[in-house]
């Protein structure tokens, strides 16, 4: 991705108002200073995401307290700030409608780790 591209990306979060003059000002200044722009902008997008206080999905743990089977639900919905019921309900309708809710719980259960 160029410069210009990662510029405009930035102008357009800025416009939406997801990005705040500083944060837009701190992220421009990262493009135009980094020399190669692919690291500047993820870079800027994590900054912004862990200043907002916004998860990020390393954090994600499956749940030992708010659990039914495995916690998937649980740690989807402490994620997410969601309520369990609804991520639930999710994969219950996954399973009815198309079969893949137990699949993707299947695999959400065998490669997320259990909080400590």
């Amino acid at each position: 991705m160029s410069i210009s591209d990662e510029l405009a990306k930035l102008a357009e979060l800025h416009d939406r108002g997801t990005l705040s003059a500083e944060e837009y000002a701190r992220a421009k200044e990262r493009v135009l200073g980094g020399g190669s722009g692919g690291t500047a902008g993820a870079s800027a997008g994590s900054d912004y995401f862990a200043s907002n206080g916004m998860p990020a999905i390393n954090e994600f743990k499956r749940s030992r307290d708010d659990r039914w089977l495995g916690g998937v639900c649980g740690g989807l919905a402490q994620l997410t700030a969601t309520p369990t019921w609804l991520w639930r309900l999710m994969f219950s309708l996954l399973t009815i409608c198309a079969g893949s809710g137990v699949l993707v719980y299947l695999l959400l259960w065998i490669f997320v780790p259990e909080e400590s």
